[in-house]
């Protein structure tokens, strides 16, 4: 079972979840996606996420076929 405090590199989310580090970056532009942390404010600032903030952005986004169904 993963730490859920392990910080991963946008090409290990990849590895781990399938999530393109080009998406990534998208939805970080967009405002949107998971939690991040940029360790520089500048734009060569590294991106790091937390394996817990990850699952938890895509259980939020699980959707139940029968919860379809019902609405």
């Amino acid at each position: 079972m993963a730490d859920n405090s392990e910080l991963l590199t946008p090409r290990q989310v990849q590895a781990r979840y399938g999530i393109a580090p080009q998406t990534l970056a998208n939805y970080r532009w967009r405002s949107e996606g998971p939690a991040y942390i940029k360790t520089s404010p500048s734009r060569t600032g590294r991106v790091l996420y937390r394996t817990s903030a990850i699952e938890q952005w895509l259980n939020e986004r699980t959707v139940s076929p029968a919860a379809q169904q019902a609405g």
